[in-house]
C-alpha cells in the first residue's frame, strides 16, 4: 500500500544516516477516504492523501522551530499487514492511517518536498497555524494559501543530494 508520511528535513537526515526511521502516522487511500471523496479517481485520492500528509507536516515545523521551513512528506510502499486504520479515525481525517515498525531506505517510493521558494510561506503557515485552530480567518487564510504552493517530487535515490 503506498502511504503518505509527514516529515521534516532533520528528520529525513536522520533516515538517511540510520538507514530506518520509526514514523507511527500517516496517510492512504482508505475506504473513508473514498467515501469522503466520492467523485475522485484514484490519482485525485493519491493526491488528496499526500496533501493530508504535507499539513501533517506543516504541524511537526510549527512543533519544531529549529527545523527548515520546508514541509516533507515521504511516499512509501508498505506491506498491507504494516497499515492499520484506526478504530477512531475521524470523518475531519479522513485516509488516516497508523504503520507498525520503521520505514527503512528500501521502503521508499518517493519524497515530496516544498521548494526553496516556498519557505516565507511555509513559515508564516506555521506561526499561524495555532490561531487558525482556534477559527481565527486570517490565520486560516495563511495556512489555506500553502496549498496554492505544490511540492517537488524527488526520486528515493536522491535523498542525499536533496539533504
Amino acid at each position: 500500500m503506498r502511504v503518505y508520511l509527514p516529515a521534516t528535513l532533520p528528520l529525513l537526515a536522520r533516515l538517511s544516516k540510520d538507514g530506518e526511521l520509526v514514523l507511527t502516522d500517516g496517510f492512504a487511500v482508505t475506504e473513508s477516504l473514498r467515501a469522503w471523496y466520492a467523485e475522485g479517481d484514484d490519482e485525485e485520492l493519491e493526491y488528496a492523501a499526500l496533501t493530508a500528509a504535507a499539513r501533517a507536516s506543516l504541524r511537526q515545523l510549527a512543533a519544531e522551530p529549529d527545523a527548515p521551513r520546508r514541509r516533507v512528506v515521504i511516499a512509501s510502499d508498505l506491506p498491507d499487514a504494516r497499515v492499520a486504520v484506526p478504530a477512531a479515525a475521524s470523518a475531519e481525517e479522513p485516509g488516516v492511517i497508523r504503520i507498525t515498525g520503521s520505514v527503512r531506505l528500501v521502503d521508499l517510493a518517493a519524497l515530496h518536498v516544498d521548494e526553496e521558494g516556498a519557505r516565507e510561506p511555509v513559515t508564516a503557515a506555521a506561526c499561524a497555524l495555532a490561531a487558525a485552530d482556534e477559527g481565527d480567518a486570517a490565520a486560516l487564510l495563511a495556512v489555506d494559501a500553502l496549498e496554492d504552493h505544490d511540492l517537488l517530487w524527488y526520486g528515493a535515490q536522491e535523498l542525499g543530494d536533496l539533504l
